[in-house]
């Protein structure tokens, strides 16, 4: 892979981060070193969820070449995070792509994560069981 020409992005959900970087090729993608059917091999769902950004632009997805480093969460949450990523780095390829993939809500974070547990409690917000006495 050539390191020059590249747009790179970064997609986040719950817990999960995805670095993106997309660049001109055959319609590669890679996620961790591996290729997505095999990282996703159990989900035809979530492979779907990833070529979305290309979708809704009328793109080819063979087009490009997608590599991607993601960390943290479950396979839902990393391939959100690798979504958003894609779409950010398309809107960093051509901004005229921005307004097509917003209205189809593909660049807003989803900013809901875990609630931590609190001390005193039994876990976010669960509480002892009440008794009069």
């Amino acid at each position: 892979m050539a390191a020059s020409n590249y747009f790179y992005a970064l997609g986040r959900r719950k817990s999960a981060t995805a670095r993106v970087r997309l660049q001109s090729g055959k319609g590669n993608v890679v996620i961790n070193g591996k290729p997505a059917s095999d990282y996703f091999e159990n989900s035809k769902t979530l492979l779907l969820e990833l070529t979305r950004p290309f979708g809704v632009l009328e793109i080819e997805p063979t087009k490009f070449d997608v590599s991607v480093v993601v960390s943290g969460g479950g396979h839902a949450g990393q391939a959100d995070a690798i979504r958003l990523g894609i779409a950010k780095s398309l809107v960093l390829l051509n901004e005229d792509y921005k307004s097509t993939l917003r209205r189809a809500d593909l660049l807003g974070r989803d900013p809901r994560e875990k609630e931590r547990k609190k001390f005193g409690l039994k876990g976010a917000r669960k509480q002892r069981q009440f008794t009069k006495r």
